[in-house]
């Protein structure tokens, strides 16, 4: 009978790396999804790989920088063990801003700076190229940060966790825990059980519902979409109500909302052209381009905007979620710093702020 030295739930990027890293450290992992791979989360994420900025926590900073850093070695071995492309993009963004704030490291820009980055800001008037009305109220600043494509980033690990000999259950939810004196045992699905001395809570928007084992992480909506056929955009563009993130096959994706709407997953009409709206504003010939898709995602919030990342009341229990808009960009960090924990080694980050313990008394 096959058994393991860790049981991942969740298969999302956070999961995926962290069974790939645990594999280079020789421990025999088995990964269980309650749906398809990476089909939650990461596949609905934008990609940005924002390592600053006052959208990312304070104390979360530190971990995401560092993290941004090892995203070209990340992306590097995932290509390299999948033999697939991932598209990671390093030109940079272009952010907007009527307050003028801007992160330390963005180098503010002039509009004919910007115009000669990104031709398509313009709109043409009569002899010369014009600015457009609302992007004449904008100021804006350049950021060198990097993209990547989370669809083609997670084909690329579920290859590469294949190719480690990492086990993949899907279609099989975990309903509880097995635990005897205090230290966990395995997993319960709704079909059967495995068991292995070490577990890891990777289930996003739904790692709070494991059995008696609870965490306030909650799902929280973004609606987001893409368009196909409008001018070719070169940078990632960030305004106030609004984000575009180029593909390099073509598509440009227009992002997102937050909403507190439990596990619906729908999108709405309204809400999809409100995000097209906002993103004419910046760029007017996206007129000329058509809907390619829409969706929905659920990212796994907490009550204070931090991930949770360690060891459980209950011994071999590791919960590693909660990481709001920034799982795509955490996932190198998560892996080695939960790796280090798994294998009882000291990990480089001070990681007392995203402790499992700040929610219980």
């Amino acid at each position: 009978m096959k058994s393991w030295d860790v049981i991942i739930v969740g298969a999302g990027i956070i999961g995926l790396s962290l069974a790939i890293s645990l594999r280079k450290q020789g421990l025999r992992v088995l990964i269980v999804e309650r749906g398809e791979p990476g089909r939650e989360a990461s596949h609905a994420a934008a990609g940005m790989l924002a390592g600053s900025g006052s959208e990312i926590p304070a104390r979360l900073r530190v971990l995401a920088k560092d993290s941004a850093r090892l995203y070209p070695e990340f992306v590097h071995e995932l290509e390299d063990e999948s033999g697939m492309r991932v598209d990671l993009r390093d030109q940079g963004t272009i952010l907007l801003s009527m307050s003028r704030e801007y992160p330390e490291a963005a180098e503010q820009i002039s509009f004919e700076q910007m115009r000669a980055l990104e031709p398509g800001l313009a709109v043409a008037g009569r002899g010369r190229p014009a600015p457009h009305k609302s992007i004449a109220e904008f100021t804006a600043a350049y950021l060198s940060e990097r993209s990547v494509d989370p669809r083609a980033l997670v084909a690329a690990a579920i290859k590469a966790a294949h190719h480690r000999e990492v086990d993949i259950s899907s279609g099989s939810e975990v309903t509880g825990l097995l635990v005897a004196a205090n230290r966990v045992a395995g997993v319960q699905t709704d079909r059967t059980s495995y068991s292995a001395p070490l577990v890891v809570n990777c289930a996003g928007a739904w790692a709070g519902y494991i059995g008696a084992h609870r965490f306030p992480v909650r799902p929280v909506k973004g609606q987001m979409l893409a368009v196909v056929g409008g001018p070719a955009l070169k940078h990632v563009m960030r305004g106030e109500k609004v984000y575009l993130v180029p593909r390099s096959d073509g598509r440009l994706v227009i992002g997102s909302t937050l909403e507190e709407a439990g596990y619906d997953k729908r999108t709405e009409i309204n809400t999809i052209q409100r995000l097209l709206h906002a993103a004419l504003e910046i760029i007017p010939g996206l007129a000329e381009s058509r809907i390619h898709e829409d969706w929905a995602g659920l990212r796994p919030g907490t009550p204070d905007d931090l991930p949770i990342l360690g060891e459980s009341e209950v011994k071999g229990y590791f919960v590693s979620t909660g990481h709001f808009r920034d799982g795509i960009l955490l996932a190198p960090i998560t892996a080695q710093v939960m790796t280090d924990l798994i294998i009882g080694k000291a990990p480089s980050f001070d990681l007392g702020s995203f402790s499992p313990s700040r929610f219980h008394t």
